[in-house]
């Protein structure tokens, strides 16, 4: 082209899924693709859901915009689900059902910053945040990664990142890409943090229903005033295996929700009315489903676990979930990038490379458990031991 781009947006690295993905030209022949790179469920969602949407799609409103903020059914029906899951005080009002939680976190900073304005990221971070960050002009101060307490946040060390310019403290949990989960009272003292300085405790849990024994995240909804400092973002797409219906969530309190109305309008509009139609029933209909699901999750996670710790693996396990293995690779010269090409090119295997989740981490891998099933978790770990140093 002959025109330019913007810088902010030039200066973003590109999205690291395409990129590893672009490597499996070199894979080797005749050795099965074992894929842990992208996070999504290789279940499908159940017969019972596709067969109501079948007869969803014979209503003509549903081939229409519905308000931007989401059908009013459909809110209340997340409503009732997060009040068993959290405990929570929720209303409809309160929150903006979204083309997946991308774009609720889209929502959240551009309603919260501008340009200059900056934002704590907790490392190790989920790609799109710092690359929609850069891309807005939003200055990421990361908070270090501690490979001795799985990258758990720190509340003292994120209190002495926080300037006049700080607009929100960002995590992720259960983590994307260590599948460690934050601790309820460590969530709460982040809050009181938040909540002294006058800034937004920002928490996406796109994967809060496969947290291990379906404990409950945290108890912040339980505050009637819990949208005074608190943002949270969410994806049905995991819950419900609905990732390609682009099924989120944005919540806040009603104040931020009305000028995040603003932003949707220009953004999407609303989120599609099948993608609306789908998350309703999941949370009517699809409790123990999605119950069963975390269950199996857990069961993958377990025997991965056990598999990949057993003595003579040069790689090492340095935190993971039910969703997420957040893995030291053996070679201390090597880039993450340079490991995980060759992790393709010769054992046949596709994950993501540490770098492109912050800065610092060339030296770890992401591992993705949503596309590997139970029987073939020896195999892939088998292929790490004989991994050629």
């Amino acid at each position: 082209m002959r025109f330019h781009a913007s810088p902010l947006i030039a200066g973003v690295h590109p999205p690291p899924i395409s990129e590893v993905k672009g490597w499996l030209a070199g894979a080797p022949e005749g050795l099965p693709l074992i894929d842990l790179c992208q996070a999504i469920p290789d279940y499908p969602p159940p017969r019972e859901l596709t067969d109501h949407l079948s007869q969803v799609m014979l209503d003509p409103h549903t081939s229409r915009y519905s308000i931007d903020e989401g059908l009013p059914e459909v809110r209340e029906a997340v409503c009732t689900g997060y009040r068993e899951l959290y405990g929570a005080c929720i209303d409809p009002a309160q929150l903006i059902l979204t083309i997946g939680a991308s774009q609720a976190f889209w929502l959240a900073m551009v309603t919260l910053c501008r340009a200059g304005d900056e934002v704590i990221v907790q490392l190790p971070a989920y790609f799109d945040h710092p690359m929609a960050l850069e891309i807005l002009g939003i200055r990421c101060v990361y908070a270090p990664f501690e490979e001795e307490n799985a990258g758990l946040p720190d509340p003292a060390a994120i209190a002495a990142l926080i300037t006049d310019k700080t607009r929100a403290i960002l995590l992720v949990t259960p983590s994307n890409p260590t599948g460690a989960v934050i601790p309820p009272e460590t969530v709460r003292e982040l809050h009181r943090l938040a909540v002294s300085r006058d800034i937004a405790l920002v928490l996406d849990e796109t994967y809060n229903s496969f947290i291990t024994g379906g404990a409950r995240p945290h108890d912040l909804f339980q505050d009637p005033d819990w949208g005074g400092h608190f943002v949270h973002i969410a994806s049905f797409g995991k819950t419900f295996a609905l990732t390609g219906y682009r099924a989120g969530m944005l919540a806040a309190s009603r104040e931020f929700i009305s000028h995040a109305l603003k932003a949707q309008d220009t953004m999407a509009v609303c989120q599609p009315r099948l993608a609306q139609h789908a998350v309703k029933y999941g949370f009517e209909h699809l409790g123990g489903w999605v119950a069963a699901n975390r269950v199996m999750m857990e069961r993958r996670h377990e025997v991965f676990r056990a598999e990949f710790t057993k003595p003579g693996n040069a790689f090492k396990l340095a935190a993971s979930g039910p969703f997420f293995g957040w893995v030291r690779h053996p070679l201390p010269k090597a880039t993450g990038r340079e490991v995980a090409k060759r992790i393709v090119e010769e054992a046949g295997m596709l994950l993501l490379p540490g770098e492109v989740f912050g800065p610092g981490l060339e030296g770890y891998l992401r591992l993705a458990f949503g596309n590997i099933r139970e029987e073939t978790i020896p195999e892939a770990v088998a292929r790490f031991r004989d991994f050629n140093l």
